[in-house]
């Protein structure tokens, strides 16, 4: 039996996602973030080090790291939910798989961090240069970065429906939660291929079941 420790409004939610599109029976042990840092409880440290979700436990093995979990529930289910290793699709799968985590995730996280930084209680005269500093960032490297990564992804979009071929695979999971993250910015609109893209997945009879599982899932701002 596997077994999920899933933190609230996290990246953990892909692991449930996997799992219920393989079809696998599995359990979760669900934990909450603290309400003033939203970090996760220190519980989660028993069972990794880093204190982090996604964590699986699976016939005495602890597995971290959102792609090695896909990439091991891949392995354990006999190449399901990824393209043949021969295929002209395969390299396309591998790379989607691992810049959800190399590429998109982490700028998006620092878009969540300026935010509230910009917004966090200050004197007065210090919030001028907590703006100007935050603007810095954006305009210096944050907002360029973000349009590019973006731009490739709708550019992929447009080779086939999922982005590694005609059929759904581990790689369009890694990459719902970048997406999704992307999508709470606002400027969405200008991609229409990756909002048709989470309008798909969020339409999936598998996500819909993770998310009950899962309990409410919303990305922070």
């Amino acid at each position: 039996m596997i077994i999920v420790h899933h933190l609230e409004n996290s990246r953990s939610q892909r692991v449930l996602w996997m799992l219920e599109e393989l079809g696998v029976d599995y359990k979760i042990k669900r934990y909450e973030r603290d309400k003033k840092s939203n970090l996760a409880p220190p519980e989660l440290k028993k069972v990794h080090p880093t204190g982090k979700s996604p964590v699986i436990e699976h016939d005495g093995r602890v597995i971290a790291e959102t792609g090695a979990i896909l990439e091991y529930l891949v392995g354990q289910h006999g190449g399901a939910l990824a393209p043949d290793p021969a295929s002209a699709d395969y390299l396309r799968y591998k790379y989607w798989v691992h810049a959800a985590e190399g590429s998109y995730t982490a700028p998006l996280m620092l878009s969540l961090i300026l935010g509230r930084m910009e917004s966090a209680p200050m004197p007065f005269f210090a919030r001028p240069i907590a703006r100007r500093l935050t603007k810095g960032v954006r305009d210096g490297y944050l907002n360029q970065t973000l349009k590019a990564l973006f731009d490739n992804l709708h550019d992929e979009l447009a080779r086939s429906e999922w982005l590694a071929g005609d059929a759904i695979t581990a790689a369009d999971i890694a990459m719902s939660f970048p997406m999704e993250g992307f999508s709470v910015r606002g400027e969405i609109g200008r991609y229409p291929r990756i909002r048709a893209f989470l309008d798909r997945i969020h339409a999936r009879p598998a996500y819909l079941r993770a998310v009950e599982r899962g309990g409410p899932y919303a990305l922070m701002k």
